[in-house]
């Protein structure tokens, strides 16, 4: 059955989410400032500022919306803005399920696999903002639901620790340094996987108003991760290097990026599992293998440079 479905905002998660919408024939519109997202004959395409637009009127119809709108990864914007944008939304969609991406910020620092039903009251900076976000979706009349993901990677994945700072150096063999321990396991959760658990999760009113985690595929090390990347691209592993914890402290004393990776510092000092299996279960997707993971996401890097070269 084709039904309409709004999508806010077009960054890797809106623009797969668009995506496999369309696949699935149904209609989607597309909400961003700049009215950017996918070309395809059932995307539409509107220009629309969610912290200012008449946002009933675009969600007219809808039979879900995804919520995929963000900002600047600073705590002060996440608190002038984020509560504000997800109310309007929550407001405009008026019973209309409201489906939202996110982080594992809201549980804190767990000694241990991260399952679901771990408690989410984390007060620090930009993981109590998540928290507060979690507490006004629960509190709204608003159906929703929250399916959150550990870092990502992917197709269209730029600003990312697997992204622009380690896929075009793999293929350009330049040496990479991650965050804190090349070697302790830390989740990766692939984008497609993510948008596909968000779509299936608004189909099945059972689990409106839950909370579930994005399929992921169990924990691998950062130097694992550039391995994958570098046998998907057929090229030898590039040198490793690390920024040690007592450099990101020293250089976050200043506002700024690095102040802002602090908050989530412990992810890379500390192993941190997700656990998806109940989510799996639930939904019934499994992760995709790594390996095919690495491998469409190095086709994209592949096909993104070829284009910027044309």
């Amino acid at each position: 059955m084709n039904q309409l479905h709004v999508v806010t905002g077009a960054g890797p998660v809106g623009w797969t989410v668009a995506e496999q919408l369309a696949a699935q024939g149904h209609s989607v519109r597309v909400l961003t400032r700049s009215g950017s997202g996918p070309e395809h004959p059932s995307i539409e395409r509107r220009r629309v500022d969610i912290e200012t637009g008449d946002l009933r009127a675009e969600f007219e119809g809808a039979t879900a919306i995804y919520h995929c709108t963000h900002v600047a990864y600073e705590d002060t914007v996440w608190r002038a803005k984020l509560p504000m944008m997800e109310r309007r939304v929550l407001d405009a969609a008026a019973g209309t399920v409201v489906v939202f991406p996110e982080s594992l910020y809201a549980y804190g620092r767990i000694d241990g696999p991260i399952r679901e039903d771990a408690p989410r009251n984390a007060t620090h900076r930009k993981l109590g903002v998540r928290t507060q976000l979690l507490a006004a979706r629960d509190a709204h009349a608003t159906p929703t639901i929250s399916v959150a993901a550990s870092d990502f990677y992917g197709p269209k994945v730029l600003t990312a620790h697997m992204g622009d700072r380690v896929v075009p150096n793999v293929l350009e063999h330049k040496t990479i340094r991650v965050l804190a321990n090349a070697d302790l396991p830390h989740s990766f959760t692939y984008v497609p996987d993510f948008a596909a658990a968000m779509i299936a999760a608004a189909a099945d009113r059972s689990l409106w108003n839950t909370f579930l985690h994005a399929p992921t595929v169990p924990a691998v090390t950062q130097r694992e991760m550039i391995e994958i990347f570098s046998r998907a691209a057929g090229v030898e592993t590039p040198k490793v290097g690390v920024l040690p914890v007592w450099m990101m402290r020293t250089l976050g004393i200043a506002p700024g990026p690095i102040k802002e990776l602090g908050d989530t510092l412990y992810q890379f000092q500390y192993p941190f599992r997700l656990d998806s299996s109940r989510s799996e279960k639930i939904l019934g997707i499994h992760p995709t293998p790594l390996e095919a993971g690495a491998a469409a996401t190095i086709a994209w890097w592949k096909a993104k440079e070829h284009s910027s070269a044309a």
